[in-house]
């Protein structure tokens, strides 16, 4: 079994690095040496929710992804990321602060449980979970080519007023990246009813064991939140 939990960065450093260090590994066995929003600054950061697989057997983190409260201090990752290609980012974003907006980020996964499904779809759906927890109305993020119909079946719209018609050859000139926004996280009405359903149920539990058959294969996660 393997369990998904949810907490804030700041409250455990330790997982966090264990986070950062499972992240550069799958970084680098794509050949990403460096990305320019991966600075390890948000593990200081209160605005910042992480969600990680952990294995039940050793305490090995697989996968995990993070949630960021856009703020007037820290810029989205999202922002660091594609500025410099199209600084109107910064504009687009900034109109969504007051009504609350973040972005899901850092999404990755070990191969050792890849084609599980854990580290892109169970992942997602924790994280538009619990967004609104944290005060988020809209959620940003920047999808891989592969990930992209996903994207659009939780709920996603492409980014459109941005770079090439929301694309961007990130993190290199040989990957792309859509950028997206999800305009109502709270009520999800863009959300494929299969996603729905256990994203509620996540959001109106903090432990629960999440149960799901991908690719004809049955799933087993022990979810739980240490989240306020």
């Amino acid at each position: 079994m393997y369990k998904l939990i949810a907490f804030k960065a700041v409250d455990y450093p330790d997982r966090c690095e264990m986070f950062i260090e499972g992240h550069r590994q799958v970084l680098e066995s794509i050949g990403v040496k460096k990305v320019t929003s991966a600075n390890n600054s948000w593990a200081q950061n209160p605005d910042v929710i992480v969600v990680i697989v952990e294995s039940s057997e050793d305490g090995q983190i697989y996968g995990g992804a993070r949630i960021h409260k856009a703020n007037e201090i820290s810029p989205l990752p999202m922002v660091e990321a594609i500025q410099d290609l199209d600084s109107s980012i910064r504009e687009v974003i900034a109109k969504d602060l007051d009504a609350g907006t973040g972005e899901v980020c850092g999404l990755w996964n070990s191969r050792k449980i890849t084609g599980l499904g854990i580290g892109a779809i169970f992942m997602v759906k924790a994280c538009l979970a619990l967004a609104p927890k944290i005060g988020l109305n809209s959620l940003y993020a920047l999808f891989a080519p592969t990930t992209v119909k996903l994207g659009l079946e939780i709920g996603y719209e492409i980014l459109s007023e941005v770079g090439n018609n929301g694309t961007f050859y990130y993190p290199k000139l040989d990957l792309i990246a859509t950028a997206m926004k999800l305009h109502d996280v709270v009520n999800l009405p863009m959300t494929a009813e299969e996603h729905r359903e256990p994203i509620f149920r996540i959001r109106n539990n903090r432990s629960l064991i999440i149960e799901e058959v991908y690719r004809n294969r049955q799933v087993t996660l022990e979810y739980t939140s240490f989240l306020e």
